[in-house]
């Protein structure tokens, strides 16, 4: 009995890396929905469906080959991983931070203000008391800033981060990027 190298190696590693890539396009595509670009959606849809009826035709050509399976369920796995990280590099979108802290807020609202940040100051009362809420909306790739500017001033802050489809007008800067000439999906239709 010789060993199959092609269709116990090679196949099963072409599934992985197919699976890897559709999965991938499918967890990007589903977050690229959620915030609106429909158009760019459609298209990464039609590469993905294209990518996974290949994968399935070659999984149903070797329905004997449980080498197979076993590599469309590590595709899988690690297009889900690869896919979210992926979003979050490219960190599309706006949040929203919303920061609780029983400390005078007023030092670190001006302190935002100063970095350009637009910053909305709520006095409140926790559980433990009064509290100051202040609520930033930013663009996501700001977020690591604006995290350790919260760290810094206060360590003890509670702080929510949420995503936001969309906003009527964002007062401030954009943040510098690398490519800061070209911004891909600037130029795609919602």
């Amino acid at each position: 009995m010789t060993f199959d190298f092609f269709n116990l190696v090679v196949i099963p590693l072409l599934i992985i890396c197919a699976r890897i890539m559709d999965v991938s396009l499918d967890t990007f595509r589903i977050i690229l929905v959620s915030k609106g670009y429909r158009t760019i959606s459609a298209m990464l849809g039609f590469f993905e469906s294209f990518i996974w009826i290949v994968v399935v035709s070659q999984i149903i050509k070797g329905v004997d080959n449980y080498l197979y399976y076993f590599a469309y369920g590590i595709g899988f796995a690690l297009g889900t991983y690869i896919g979210v990280t992926l979003e979050e590099r490219v960190s599309l979108g706006q949040v929203l931070v919303r920061i609780v802290t029983r400390l005078p807020g007023e030092k670190l609202s001006e302190y935002l203000i100063s970095k350009n940040y637009i910053v909305t100051r709520v006095d409140g009362i926790g559980t433990l008391g009064s509290v100051n809420i202040l609520l930033l909306v930013i663009h996501r790739k700001q977020l690591d800033e604006v995290i350790k500017i919260i760290n810094e001033y206060n360590p003890n802050a509670f702080y929510t981060i949420e995503d936001i489809r969309s906003v009527s007008i964002m007062h401030q800067k954009k943040p510098k990027r690398k490519m800061d000439n070209f911004d891909f999906f600037k130029f795609l239709p919602r």
